[in-house]
């Protein structure tokens, strides 16, 4: 659609078109860069699809960009790419607008523009037209590759630039084609580490970040910014959030780092926040192949080895339904590692905020999503976590009592600091070795707040092939929570005591950790207060550094060990390659991977799958933990407090 064939009495039109004529004065024959408006229209369906992405020039109500100019020759964005960006970091109240077609009114002449206005525009276009073009201000030789853009504020003239990343799902920068079986094809190749208990071939501060990208008002790849927390008394934590458009409308996706520095705890925040674009929708540009399961025969997962929730959920809530093998379905291509072969998988278990109607059999999380600097680190990371919170599950409604770490053994002084931090805030802290059937190291940590008061239980959970790291990862974990625990339960008490009454009330996320603030719910963390014994670090260990361990400094090992524990509990492991063309950019890799059979964590009292799985019954058994399989009255139907 041409600009001239655009409707009248739209938001901005006028306003475009002034804009429009005022710098074709102004420039020279031929030179008349072309206006675009952005926030008039849902990006998606563009009066001005046709010129936007050879555009230079995006008026707002706000502001005036102008580019993406600039860039490395493999680094190139368009207009398109930059309409996208923006777009999603708008306010809910602005992208419901847009993207849900609520109704609106509009002031057809604004934003005002005095000839000062267009004589800024003018120069700022003619600044990044010619030749040379401004120096980018990124603070990074990775910023300063990317394409810019200027950012110029009509009430003051201020102008900040920005970097942009292309973007994958853009029509004209994207990589296009179809998802296939031939790009799932994937095999582990020998990593040499730096050293047999590191697990991580590069520091998160060695990868070639672009800070000014991922995190601006403008076109910030991860969200318009990040702040830090200075009063946090345990850890440093950095964190930004953006809204991402899922099942259940947008939902506030936050991403953070906790580290004992603000800097590392940066790149941290970072990294997790390029997992979760990567896990929450499919972005590869890449179209899924959409077909029903009964007619993929072997080549497709069956989504009920992943577990479904009880029929009364599919009865009752509306944003679910029963699977239906004969409903077509999107499926993505992942790979067996057991059975070294391409294998299709439902979509909806891959990338935890996708979804169509016909899929909503289920709601994922971001279980098993990973990030490293390689296919391998990658997966060890995803395997890590699948195996995590099985075994959380697995003891918390098995009921199993745990051995506990005796802490006075454990003489690293990052663990003995954070110790003394917990107490400091008045708590106590412990710590369980989770192992039920696997061998792989897991350990539980508690905080349990002396006095008894709101916020008296902060959980959290590490694993590790090595056992120290699973330590302090697990306790890092607890110390992030039990700042906020009290306050947040002290604001939220008369809810959380309702759920503790009836936990059908517990539906989100935050609901499980917080309700075990309230100390109504002591008795039901009575077995983690009634350890099965109390251990030396190393004792409990032992056998695990001597023979268990892979010693080889090959992180492919490292990986292999981990996928045979779960092929001889009779599981399969299936990886799907998320990474996006920015990840790749950055020298990174995101995979998620599954473990049908594995308890998944649920959020949700309604949508507790593992409840319902083999595996709950019978792994205890399988570790050598008790004599027999779990019945049915000894599963404890408690919600689980996993953070």
């Amino acid at each position: 659609m041409t600009t001239t064939a655009v409707r009248e009495g739209v938001p901005l039109e006028e306003a475009r078109r002034r804009l429009r004529s005022a710098l074709a004065e102004r420039c020279a024959p031929g030179r008349a860069p072309e206006v675009v408006p952005l926030g008039a229209r849902d990006v998606r369906d563009d009066p001005h699809a046709s010129v936007r992405p050879a555009a230079m020039v995006h008026l707002t109500s706000r502001e005036v960009l102008v580019g993406p100019w600039g860039g490395d020759a493999d680094a190139r964005a368009c207009g398109a790419c930059l309409a996208m960006r923006w777009q999603r970091l708008r306010s809910r109240t602005e992208r419901d607008a847009l993207e849900t077609g609520s109704p609106w009114s509009f002031a057809p002449h604004w934003p005002e523009q005095p000839s000062f206005v267009a004589d800024a525009v003018h120069a700022l276009y003619e600044a990044v037209i010619g030749s040379p073009g401004p120096v980018p201000p990124g603070a990074t030789p990775a910023d300063r590759a990317l394409p810019q853009v200027s950012c110029l504020d009509v009430a003051t003239l201020t102008v900040r630039t920005f970097p942009l990343y292309a973007d994958p799902l853009c029509p004209h920068c994207g990589p296009g084609g179809m998802d296939s079986r031939e790009a799932a094809e994937l095999a582990l190749v020998s990593r040499p580490k730096p050293a047999e208990d590191t697990y991580r071939l590069r520091p998160a501060s060695s990868y070639p970040l672009s800070p000014a990208a991922l995190a601006n008002p403008v076109t910030g790849l991860l969200g318009a910014g990040t702040w830090l927390n200075v009063t946090s008394p345990t850890t440093a934590p950095v964190a930004g959030s953006v809204f991402m458009r899922g099942y259940a409308g947008l939902t506030d996706v936050t991403w953070s780092g906790q580290a004992n520095g603000f800097a590392a705890s940066r790149d941290l925040a970072f990294l997790e926040g390029l997992e979760r674009y990567a896990g929450t929708h499919r972005r590869r540009g890449t179209e899924l192949l959409t077909a029903s399961y009964s007619s993929l025969g072997e080549d497709a997962l069956n989504p009920a080895h992943c577990g479904f929730y009880a029929p009364e959920t599919y009865r009752d809530d509306p944003l679910v339904d029963p699977f239906d093998p004969g409903r077509p379905i999107p499926w993505v291509w992942g790979y067996s590692l057991r059975d070294e072969r391409p294998l299709l998988v439902p979509a909806r278990l891959v990338h935890y905020s996708a979804g169509v109607a016909a899929d909503n059999f289920v709601f994922e999380c971001s279980n098993g999503c990973a990030i490293g600097s390689c296919l391998e680190e990658a997966v060890l990371g995803g395997l890590l976590e699948l195996i995590e919170r099985d075994a959380f599950l697995l003891a918390w409604y098995g009921g199993t009592r745990l051995t506990e770490i005796d802490l006075g053994t454990v003489g690293d002084p990052t663990v003995r600091a954070m110790i003394d931090r917990a107490a400091l805030q008045g708590y106590d802290v412990h710590a369980f070795d989770n192992r039920i059937d696997l061998a792989v190291p897991v350990v539980t940590g508690l905080a349990v707040r002396r006095d008894g008061g709101p916020g008296l239980y902060s959980f959290g959970a590490g694993a590790s092939l090595d056992p120290a790291a699973a330590l302090e990862g697990a306790l890092s974990e607890v110390l992030t929570y039990i700042p906020h625990l009290p306050g947040q339960v002290r604001e939220r008490q008369g809810e959380l005591e309702a759920m503790a009454a009836d936990f059908t009330k517990v539906l989100h996320l935050k609901d499980h950790a917080q309700l075990y603030g309230l100390p109504d719910m002591a008795v039901h963390v009575a077995p983690y207060h009634e350890p099965r014994a109390v251990r030396p670090m190393a004792e409990l260990y032992a056998s695990w550094e001597a023979s268990g361990r892979p010693r080889t400094r090959d992180l492919a090992d490292d990986v292999a060990l981990c996928r045979d524990e779960l092929v001889r509990a009779g599981l399969d492991v299936i990886v799907v390659d998320q990474t996006t063309p920015e990840q790749r950019r950055m020298g990174l890799r995101t995979v998620c991977v599954l473990a049908p059979g594995l308890l998944p964590i649920d959020f949700g009292w309604s949508r507790q799958r593992a409840l319902r799985m083999p595996r709950l019954r019978t792994a205890a058994r399988r570790g050598g933990l008790r004599d027999t399989d779990l019945e049915e009255r000894e599963i404890r139907r408690v919600p689980h407090p996993f953070p």
